[in-house]
């Protein structure tokens, strides 16, 4: 091959980029008729380890500091809704687990940090953008609250400062039973973080359905309206939103139906529909009622569970963090094309 035959544009009679060398056809012209000359890639990741790193919380540590939460910020609401209606044996039940709930929440979170001191030194700062320190300061407010309204309750002394400190913790209760759907949601494991739209609501409705069931088993048939009505709606508002959670969040929801983490999820669906069932069908049955209310907890707690194992899972699996940022990637780029 002489270097005539070579010009800037390739070998002299090739057509570049349509013809990789002689006696092969041309392509076709037009979009229609390209063909790939690479195949479509596959995801990988270096060695198949995960891109990102897993939380290094205990699947058990967590997940109870999730579900103790929403029992404590549900059955502080409660117990402020049962003192105003009048049920006085409800509204204690309700009072105490608030602070039983509170109390072993802060001691998850402790465990979580390592030593009690650096849950003090979390006090030192108010930052509103930090799920943490907004959880520490809603907890060192809420379980002293609940304290002297459980205390209050059940001595029948200074009826009005107890009437305050139930009020105090029925309004920071929404606040605690949910604050931790933000924490985990703010993180980046893939399965909590595109889930930060529902997961509040998901924690709303456990937390409602938890002290619901709290109040069916802890309080007489006469006096259980309230936690009947709480535990229902809660059930209905939790089903709904894990539901659209998981179906917008398309592949990174699988891991909420695989593995632990749907063995976890079908456990909440079982004992809800048993949970339900039997709080419309034995109201007035103190025996199913006080069934009902157990199942109803076993639900919340199972979805707590099961929320925490999606995560670890969506964590180890690189694809679930990477896949999605491709797609995002890609949908960015053909819509910057059409505008």
């Amino acid at each position: 091959m002489s270097s005539s035959e070579v010009t800037r544009q390739g070998l002299r009679g090739m057509r570049p980029g349509r013809e990789a060398g002689p006696g092969r056809p041309a392509r076709r012209r037009g979009r229609r008729g390209e063909q790939a000359m690479v195949p479509a890639a596959e995801f990988t990741s270096y060695y198949g380890k995960p891109v990102i790193n897993s939380p290094v919380w205990g699947s058990r540590a967590i997940a109870g500091y999730l579900f103790l939460g929403g029992l404590a910020g549900g059955s502080a609401l409660l117990g402020a809704g049962a003192q105003a209606t009048g049920r006085p044996a409800l509204a204690t039940a309700a009072k105490t687990g608030a602070f039983a709930a509170g109390c072993v929440s802060v001691a998850a979170l402790i465990h979580d940090l390592g030593r009690p001191a650096r849950f003090v030194n979390m006090l030192r700062v108010f930052k509103v953008t930090s799920p943490m320190s907004m959880g520490s300061w809603l907890l060192g407010g809420f379980v002293p609250a609940t304290a002297v309204a459980a205390a209050s309750a059940w001595t029948g002394k200074v009826p009005r400062l107890g009437t305050a400190a139930t009020a105090v913790s029925a309004l920071l209760g929404p606040a605690v039973a949910t604050y931790t759907a933000v924490l985990v949601s703010n993180t980046a494991v893939p399965a909590w973080h595109d889930g930060h739209r529902e997961l509040p609501f998901v924690f709303a409705g456990s937390a409602a359905m938890a002290a619901g069931g709290l109040g069916l088993l802890a309080a007489p048939a006469g006096q259980n309206a309230p936690a009947r009505n709480l535990a229902l709606l809660g059930a209905g508002a939790e089903a709904v939103a894990f539901e659209r959670m998981t179906k917008r969040m398309g592949m990174v929801g699988e891991p909420y139906s695989a593995d632990r983490a749907g063995t976890y999820h079908r456990a909440s669906q079982a004992l809800l529909a048993l949970g339900v069932a039997g709080t419309l069908l034995g109201r007035r049955h103190r025996v199913i009622a006080a069934l009902s209310g157990m199942a109803l907890l076993g639900s919340s707690a199972a979805t707590r569970w099961a929320v925490v194992h999606a995560g670890l899972a969506s964590a180890a699996d690189p694809k679930y963090a990477v896949v999605p940022q491709r797609q995002r990637r890609d949908g960015d780029g053909a819509a910057a094309e059409a505008g």
